[in-house]
């Protein structure tokens, strides 16, 4: 899609209700969705990071941005994810964790990124966060500069083919819920997309349809 045609739906998709759970559990493990019935986050008390879905121009075409983890000792090793990270008590609020980590992480500075709307939390139980999801904006193209210690590469993801349901795959991965298990992911430039990262896209994609499908 032209980036230029985007900006004319970006109004309209403020409003839009929030799918949350529903849009969630599109993309989620069987294991998961059994976990999130009997989730007690006043249990759990879990530590609170926040993402950004970035959407710019890249030679006129609307792209998303996302970030391939390095690899490290701990559960989202070589995982593919937003730009984003754990909220600091100097952040004055969750949408500023976001802004900043997305500035340390891919190199985008906060003032070229108009938040436009936060989404649905996702818990995400193997690491005990509560991620809040951004979307935001960029009315430049962007060059990213990502953090090496971090990041290993970026993926930016045209549009047009988000939305395109050949996307949408099952893989057999290993887990936190067991060996050889049978998950919904994306296909994304021969990244396998699974987990929380996938169900907040997935909540992302619905969002974006029914904006564009209510006023095409």
């Amino acid at each position: 899609m032209d980036f230029q045609d985007f900006l004319q739906y970006v109004p309209n998709l403020i409003p839009v209700e929030l799918p949350a759970v529903a849009s969630h559990i599109k993309m989620a493990p069987k294991e998961r969705i059994e976990a999130l019935k009997n989730l007690d986050l006043k249990i759990e008390n879990p530590r609170i990071a926040a993402v950004m879905m970035l959407f710019y121009p890249k030679d006129g075409k609307t792209h998303l941005v996302l970030i391939v983890r390095n690899a490290y000792n701990g559960v989202h090793s070589s995982q593919i994810a937003f730009p984003g990270g754990k909220y600091e008590s100097t952040d004055s609020d969750y949408k500023e964790t976001a802004l900043r980590e997305t500035q340390e992480e891919v190199g985008v500075l906060p003032e070229k990124i108009e938040v436009i709307k936060h989404f649905s939390p996702m818990y995400i139980p193997p690491s005990n966060f509560l991620v809040h999801p951004y979307l935001g904006i960029s009315k430049e193209e962007l060059l990213f500069y990502p953090d090496s210690r971090e990041v290993a590469n970026i993926i930016e993801l045209p549009l047009s083919v988000f939305l395109d349901d050949k996307i949408i795959i099952e893989a057999t991965l290993s887990t936190s819920y067991g060996d050889n298990i049978l998950v919904p992911a994306f296909s994304i430039q021969n990244h396998i997309v699974w987990g929380a990262t996938a169900m907040i896209l997935s909540e992302l994609r619905d969002v974006l349809k029914i904006t564009f499908e209510g006023n095409s």
